[in-house]
């Protein structure tokens, strides 16, 4: 009976001295034998996968009226229908959900379909703008680089292609402005090298100081405060 006791007892001690993998700031990182590890990177800045986009299952399917045109300045979009007669509560999140592509050919047609719509929508684009949060959303979420550069240069036509387009955004700061704020601060600092990303309009840091100004430039009187709210860093340059 003694020798089975003794047994129990060294068997507790090497259990004890058993060393153990706990998580920074649990109750077991506490322990004499634990290791611990550090905790996971948050992943801010991860680029998600996307999922495939209603924009590719549309154009596949030959349901947009627009064809690839060649001329001397390059490719460009030829519409078989007015722009003036597209339904644009159709259309136009149809575009913007394009943002999210990447590969050829439909990341040039989403772009300039965008483009194209913005500039000749006029008074049709601000009732249309509740049905643009989603798809503004999605794309800034991928946090992919070059969706990024994009869907801000996007932004900063959106605010400006209609009166009240500016202001018809600020209730969805909170859903648009996350990703700007954890981004803000990304410029790239390559010493004396020039940044050839800055001459193509592709500098994160720099866009999203763009694009804040727009919004807060044509915004109206709460753009600020509501722009200060969810990114705490913006300084107005309008009040400077």
């Amino acid at each position: 009976m003694e020798v089975a006791r003794r047994k129990t007892k060294l068997t507790s001690k090497r259990s004890d001295d058993k060393e153990i993998v706990a998580e920074a700031f649990t109750i077991q990182s506490q322990m004499k034998n634990a290791k611990v590890v550090c905790p996971p990177k948050a992943g801010a800045f991860v680029e998600q996968e996307g999922r495939p986009t209603a924009f590719r299952k549309f154009y596949e399917r030959g349901d947009f009226p627009i064809a690839l045109e060649h001329d001397t300045k390059g490719n460009k979009i030829a519409w078989k229908i007015e722009i003036d007669k597209l339904d644009y509560h159709h259309y136009l999140p149809l575009f913007f959900d394009g943002l999210k592509e990447t590969t050829h050919p439909y990341e040039f047609f989403a772009r300039q379909g965008v483009h194209d719509l913005l500039e000749h929508g006029g008074s049709r684009i601000v009732p249309v703008i509740p049905q643009l949060i989603m798809p503004i959303k999605e794309a800034l979420s991928l946090r992919s680089r070059k969706v990024l550069c994009t869907t801000f240069k996007v932004l900063q036509q959106l605010v400006i292609s209609a009166d009240l387009a500016g202001e018809a955004l600020v209730p969805y700061y909170r859903q648009i402005l996350p990703i700007l704020n954890i981004f803000k601060n990304m410029n790239l600092n390559i010493g004396d090298g020039i940044d050839y990303g800055q001459q193509k309009r592709e500098n994160i840091g720099d866009l999203i100081e763009e694009t804040l100004a727009a919004l807060e430039k044509h915004g109206g009187e709460d753009a600020f405060i509501n722009i200060k709210y969810m990114v705490p860093t913006y300084e107005s340059s309008i009040l400077n």
